[in-house]
């Protein structure tokens, strides 16, 4: 699995026109699953998203975990972090896990961050409008495969 991960001031995803999820302060989660991917990733990268100390601490310094600062996390599927650009112009999607399996899998991430935070969710398959208002700004790409972060 691969997020992009980053600090928002607030995020939404629309899907024709209708917000379908929102959070104010947090995490905006993009989230790409590759062919291989296991539950065990998701429970690895829930755990990751949940400590993952960026937030700004009463001194400024970035120590708190979206849990700690209080915010929230909004998770988009999205199957392109898994466009393999190494040959030609136009990406390569062969690594991208197929609907079927990926869907559980994003589903599965999204219960799982929420057994600790709020959690907001775009649409899986759907052609989604995400706006955001970057924090910092703060972006962190992580790659979990084979129960590994990588």
């Amino acid at each position: 699995m691969r997020a992009v991960i980053q600090r928002v001031a607030r995020a939404e995803v629309r899907v024709a026109e209708e917000v379908i999820g929102s959070i104010g302060p947090g995490l905006l989660v993009l989230v790409g699953v590759a062919d291989g991917d296991s539950q065990a990733d998701t429970q690895i990268l829930a755990e990751k998203l949940i400590g993952l100390r960026i937030f700004r601490d009463d001194v400024g310094k970035m120590n708190r975990s979206v849990a700690e600062a209080g915010g929230s996390v909004l998770v988009v599927s999205q199957f392109t972090l898994h466009g393999d650009l190494r040959r030609g112009r136009r990406p390569s999607f062969l690594a991208a896990a197929a609907p079927e399996v990926a869907e559980p899998l994003v589903d599965a991430l999204i219960e799982r961050v929420g057994r600790s935070v709020p959690v907001a969710s775009g649409r899986f398959g759907a052609l989604m409008s995400v706006e955001l208002v970057n924090d910092g700004p703060v972006t962190i790409i992580i790659d979990v495969v084979d129960g590994r972060v990588t």
